[in-house]
């Protein structure tokens, strides 16, 4: 989740969906956008790859279809990651809040972006309650290069939030590229994408936690987004 567009929010869903399932881990993708960014993406999906399920979830059902039907969740689905659109606020925020188990936070290192980051956080907790409601919180430094004055505000701004942050997700061109073919940059066959398979291992990893402590059912992973 955040609120501010263009902080990467379809990109670490796309991203994250794709290391899902090439792990063997059955994911759905519900794009919340209205944009359809991650309906494209899947789109462009070669079909010999392991398949994604994608629902629309910004268009209405189809005639004769219910909402909940829409929106269902087949036994088989380990995770499903909510792809959903900038500036939810209010009810919204509050509906994505409830349907997840997990709320990942991309961020950018600019001041701008982390303004809007810590308005958001704060909505999060007191409007969404998402801490009274036991959601799982994490934060994503997202298109970070190292050894930049940005990147070292961010960190800065990151230590002083009682949020762990779980990946750096690297500034590259590999991600363009990888959208463009309707995969993630684990699935990209360069040499040169393979340091950029780290972060995504990473935040699997510590999704994984939440599944060794609890005895639930598909994991929801939320991040309302617009890039």
């Amino acid at each position: 989740m955040n609120t501010k567009g263009g902080c990467g929010k379809t990109t670490v869903a796309t991203n994250l969906a794709s290391y899902c399932i090439s792990q063997g881990l059955a994911t759905d993708l519900f794009d919340y956008d209205v944009q359809g960014s991650s309906s494209h993406w899947l789109k462009a999906r070669a079909g010999d790859l392991p398949a994604i399920r994608g629902v629309a979830a910004h268009k209405p059902p189809e005639a004769g279809i219910t909402r909940s039907w829409q929106l269902r969740i087949p036994a088989q689905t380990r995770y499903v990651i909510q792809d959903t659109p900038a500036g939810h606020v209010g009810f919204d925020l509050v509906d994505r809040v409830n349907e997840s188990d997990i709320i990942l936070v991309p961020v950018l290192p600019s001041a701008i972006d982390i303004h809007s980051t810590a308005n958001f956080i704060r909505d999060l907790l007191l409007v969404g309650k998402a801490r009274a409601r036991n959601k799982r919180i994490a934060i994503i430094a997202n298109r970070t290069r190292v050894r930049t004055r940005s990147l070292n505000t961010l960190e800065r701004f990151l230590s002083n939030l009682d949020i762990p942050v779980i990946a750096h997700v690297r500034d590259t061109q590999n991600y363009v590229r990888a959208a463009e073919q309707g995969i993630g940059v684990c699935e990209l066959a360069d040499r040169t994408a393979q340091k950029d398979i780290a972060p995504w291992e990473s935040i699997l990893n510590w999704i994984q936690q939440y599944d060794n402590e609890t005895d639930a059912g598909p994991a929801s992973v939320t991040l309302p987004v617009s890039v």
